[in-house]
Order: C-alpha cells, then sequence, then structure tokens
C-alpha cells in the first residue's frame, strides 16, 4: 500500500524508509495543508505530523484524491478535525505512547538551562567573555517543585526531580500512586502555583486546559519561578506571559511548544525572521529558552513512534483496529 509522508525530518528520514519499506513511501519535507493536499492523490495511506493542518476542506481534498488513512506520527492528534475525517469515511490512528523519558528529560534540559544561564555563559564564551556577572543560579536541591499532569511523562518528570532532592506538588484528576510513593503531595493548582519553585507542563491540550496558565495562573506563582512547557503550546497564554516578563517577573522560562507554533516551528527562519510578534518577543528575554518543538526527538523515541506508525499501516491493511485508533474505518 503506497504512502505520503508529509513534515519528515531529515533525521527521521532513514528510520521512515526502513520501518516503511514494504509500502514503498515517498516521504516530503513539506507540511500537510489545504495547499499540499493535493500532492497525495493517488495515495491511499498519509502519514501526517503534529505541525500539519488537518483541517475539513484539507481532508476533504486528501478523500477525494483516493486516501483512506491518516496515520499521524505523534501522539497529539488537536490538529485533525476528527468529526470530518468520520464523515468522509477516513480512518485516523495515532501514536499512544512513545518514551516519556525523552520528554521528560527534555524538560529538565530547559529548566536547568534557564536556572544557571547557560545559554547567556556559553554565547559571552565564543566572544572569549568569561565574566561571571549575571549568571548566578540556584540550587535545584531542596527546591520545591509543582507538576501539573502526572501521567507517564509527569511521573517521569517528578522522578527525576526526586533524585535532585526536592519537595514534589502535583495537580492532577487522578493522583498517581508512583508519584506519591516519591513523596509527591497532591494539590489545588493555585497552591501549586503559589508554593513552586519549578512549575512544569505534562497535561494534554484540551478546552479545559486551554491557557491553563494565564494572566491569573501567571500572577499566582513567585516572581522568581521557572516555568517549563513540553507538553502543548495553547497550555500557555503567550500575551500574558509577555506581559509577566515585561514586568519583571519570573526567573526563568523554558519553552519547546508554542501556541502558534504551526508554520514555524520546524522550518528554517534564519533568512527571513518571524512575522510572529509575541514569539520574537519571548526569544528576546535573556532568561527565556525556546527550542522547536524537539523535547521528543530522540532516537529511542522516534523509533517506536515509527514502529507504531508502521503497525496502525498494517492494521488497516489487514481491516484491524488496535489501540492507537482515534477513527475506526467505516
Amino acid at each position: 500500500m503506497e504512502i505520503l509522508a508529509y513534515g519528515v525530518q531529515s533525521d527521521e528520514r532513514p528510520l521512515l524508509e526502513a520501518a516503511l519499506a514494504a509500502h514503498r513511501p515517498r516521504l516530503l519535507d513539506v507540511f500537510l495543508t489545504a495547499d499540499t493536499a493535493p500532492l497525495a492523490t493517488g495515495y491511499p495511506v498519509v502519514s501526517s505530523s503534529v505541525n500539519d493542518e488537518l483541517t475539513a476542506e484539507t481532508l476533504r481534498l486528501l478523500a477525494a484524491g483516493g486516501t483512506r488513512l491518516i496515520a499521524q506520527r505523534s501522539t497529539g492528534f488537536n490538529n485533525i478535525d476528527l468529526d470530518a475525517a468520520a464523515e468522509l469515511g477516513l480512518t485516523v490512528a495515532r501514536v499512544s505512547y512513545y518514551s516519556p523519558y525523552s520528554v521528560a528529560e527534555h524538560a529538565w534540559t530547559l529548566a536547568l538551562a534557564v536556572n544557571r544561564r547557560l545559554i547567556r555563559s556559553v554565547n559571552r564564551a565564543r566572544e572569549f567573555d568569561f565574566r561571571l556577572d549575571g549568571l548566578m543560579g540556584r540550587d535545584i536541591h531542596g527546591m520545591t517543585i509543582g507538576v501539573l499532569g502526572t501521567g507517564k511523562i509527569g511521573e517521569c518528570f517528578a522522578r527525576i526531580a526526586a533524585g535532585f532532592g526536592t519537595s514534589l506538588l502535583g495537580w492532577d484528576l487522578t493522583p498517581n500512586p508512583e508519584c506519591e510513593a516519591l513523596g509527591m503531595r497532591y494539590v489545588e493548582k493555585d497552591e501549586l502555583l503559589a508554593h513552586s519553585d519549578i512549575v512544569s507542563l505534562h497535561v494534554p491540550l484540551l478546552d479545559a486546559t486551554h491557557h491553563l496558565i494565564d494572566h491569573a495562573a501567571l500572577a499566582r506563582m513567585k516572581d522568581d519561578a521557572i516555568l517549563v512547557n513540553s507538553s502543548r503550546g495553547g497550555l500557555v497564554d503567550a500575551v500574558a506571559l509577555v506581559e509577566t516578563l515585561r514586568a519583571g517577573r519570573l526567573a526563568g522560562v523554558g519553552l519547546d511548544v508554542y501556541e502558534e507554533e504551526a508554520n514555524v516551528f520546524f522550518t528554517d527562519r534564519s533568512g527571513q525572521g518571524i512575522a510572529d510578534d509575541v514569539l520574537a518577543r519571548l526569544i528576546s528575554f535573556p532568561q527565556v529558552l525556546v527550542t522547536s518543538h524537539q523535547a521528543y526527538f530522540t532516537r529511542t523515541a522516534v523509533g517506536q513512534i515509527i514502529d507504531a506508525t508502521a503497525r496502525n499501516i498494517d492494521d488497516f491493511t489487514a481491516g484491524r483496529t488496535n489501540e492507537n485508533t482515534l477513527v475506526p474505518r467505516s
């Protein structure tokens, strides 16, 4: 069964080619939008990435071109209009699991980097400026760490935090016994925000969690707190975050995701800059570190994502569904 994959990264390409060799894949680095959907004409399977735009219009064009399966190479699927897919008779599958360590470790990489001012230090050293002015950080040991969302990734983040010798606060609909065994105390969100030195987000993006960190939430955080988001960009009100930083609050912010990252992240804008004033302003703050949705991007995690995608395609071909199926065959 021929496959067209959109949004393929160069490091991802050889892994996809090997895993999908039997299906004669065509791999594109362009993103899937209504403008690029006609490229999939004649391909029964389309594999999408997290920043592709699978709107109702895009899906209609895919269905008209003969596509029957959307195999998304990510856990998140808020970029897919599932109702439209069901109406069009398209099957949709995602990857429900990959290494939670990849994201948890990257979240801690961001937290440590902004705490110890590593980017500023490295940039100075490249210019042979070895002063320590403005580079003072704080010990993680003894801090209070707030974890919003204590599923698999949040649990991994908490385990690393426990290794530093920290106090743990958690917020979730259902407490995780593994986190409680680490000494985590579950509290209301407002209490977590008010008492945490580092706040890390590990919840899915839903209507109920959109702008979970808004003006009010940011106002409750300590002036010298560190905020980390490696989950979904829409969890944080970016405009409110800019205003908070302009007011001189927060010691550091680490963002691997951004609310309006589509058509920006995973692209090279070095020669043209970006038109998004909010993102440009965030990047300009010296205590803010932005990475391009790469928390998942380890060989282990990407390999698991591609293996699951291949299994989704094989199961669809055989007329089967599995735990990754979001919209079954009609």
